[in-house]
């Protein structure tokens, strides 16, 4: 086992070296550096677009639904029927009937265009997390026929509006008057904020109890349709396929894989193209370890021919550059994944520090939909970073160490 030895003692920059044995020190070192620096960067952004996607799924799904059940026509009609169907599915936690409009929101002379959601309190807790988010005042405040509002904590900002406050909803339902054609205003109270981290839900969504809802948009008894919350949001695609069947005819059935498909998509792609990218800066660090054991070949020629002289054999002088190589690897890969652990473990602090230094804002919430960085480190993506590294390494070890296993004692000791 001398090989490994000699390879570690080859890696290590010993005292009173010459020169150019330094200068191929100072080369692994460079490497190591290279190879720390791609597998951190690999492995922080692999962890920040893994917290990206589940924060966004999180969140989208803590607001929006696992499955919608709407009829063709757009309204509804027989939704008490179609709630007691749904519910009796054993993968169904909970249903509720909704209505959902566009509307123009008028508050202290500001004007928004906003999304309009009627909703059951008391049923809506089943199927979305709003009493999580909110910041001011209850969903419970929402009665029939008393025109309450809950409000996005954005929203609320935009208009300069607070808890009882009124604020104009304009619906585009139109109304035919003596004056003519007019569309539908209603003034709402403010008996509710939330927050949810979604900036396009807290600055584009209100919420009014369904019973409002239904008389500001002339639907009558009729919903736009029945959101759904499922034991196991990635089931949701085998749920619409086992209850489309048991529920009648002319209704559309579409899971949060469906409404939400593209975004999902493109966050993927994204990871995807990042880690390719990334890696390829791994490959570099990784493949200049090829020129470092090249200049490593050429400073030991009399070392090799000594060796070959003694009696080791073409494989024996091969494994050492390999274990020379692999070693500065290794120390690469094992600082990368320190460094990369801990930064993705503490964004929370490293982004506002950045942010501070460099004086940019490196996160905006109204760009990236969240109002904060996510991180999440999984075990899988690290394994695969430092196995696809360790190979790119091993790889760029070969051809130099090949070349010296070839090298012929008489020649390389007549230069000496």
């Amino acid at each position: 086992m001398y090989e490994w030895f000699i390879g570690w003692r080859y890696t290590r920059r010993q005292r009173g070296t010459r020169t150019r044995n330094a200068f191929v020190s100072f080369i692994s070192l460079v490497s190591m550096l290279g190879l720390m620096l791609g597998v951190a960067a690999l492995i922080v952004v692999l962890s920040v677009m893994n917290g990206f996607q589940d924060e966004l799924r999180h969140r989208i799904l803590g607001v929006a639904s696992h499955i919608e059940v709407t009829a063709q026509s757009g309204m509804l009609e027989e939704w008490p029927a179609v709630l007691d169907r749904v519910r009796r599915h054993p993968e169904v936690l909970g249903a509720a009937p909704f209505i959902q409009e566009q509307a123009m929101v008028s508050g202290n002379g500001r004007v928004q265009g906003v999304g309009v959601r009627g909703i059951e309190p008391s049923l809506e807790r089943g199927v979305a997390q709003f009493d999580d988010y909110l910041r001011a005042g209850s969903l419970d405040a929402l009665q029939p026929h008393s025109y309450g509002i809950v409000l996005g904590t954005d929203l609320a900002r935009r208009l300069a509006v607070g808890l009882g406050d009124e604020v104009t909803l304009i619906a585009p339902t139109a109304t035919a008057t003596l004056a003519g054609v007019m569309p539908r205003v209603r003034a709402f109270r403010v008996v509710g904020l939330f927050e949810s981290g979604m900036y396009e839900y807290d600055s584009g969504l209100v919420l009014v109890h369904l019973r409002d809802a239904q008389a500001l948009y002339r639907y009558g008894e009729a919903v736009t349709g029945v959101r759904l919350k499922v034991r196991d949001l990635f089931a949701a695609p085998a749920v619409v396929r086992q209850l489309a069947p048991t529920l009648p005819a002319g209704l559309w059935l579409r899971d949060w894989t469906q409404t939400h498909a593209n975004f999902f998509r493109a966050v993927q792609l994204e990871k995807t193209m990042m880690t390719l990218i990334l890696f390829l800066i791994v490959a570099v660090a990784a493949f200049n370890i090829v020129s470092t054991l090249v200049m490593a070949v050429q400073d030991k020629t009399a070392d090799i021919a000594i060796l070959r002289t003694l009696g080791a054999s073409p494989a024996s002088i091969m494994a050492i550059f390999i274990v020379q190589g692999t070693t500065i690897g290794v120390l690469g890969l094992t600082a990368g994944l320190a460094l990369g652990l801990a930064i993705a473990h503490h964004l929370d602090v490293v982004v506002p520090a950045l942010e501070h230094l460099t004086g940019a804002t490196l996160w905006n919430k109204e760009i990236y939909f969240l109002s904060e960085l996510p991180s999440k480190v999984l075990a899988a993506d690290v394994l695969r970073v430092l196995t696809g590294s360790f190979v790119l390494t091993l790889l760029a070890t070969l051809y130099p160490s090949w070349r010296a296993s070839r090298l012929q004692p008489a020649e390389a000791l007549r230069h000496e």
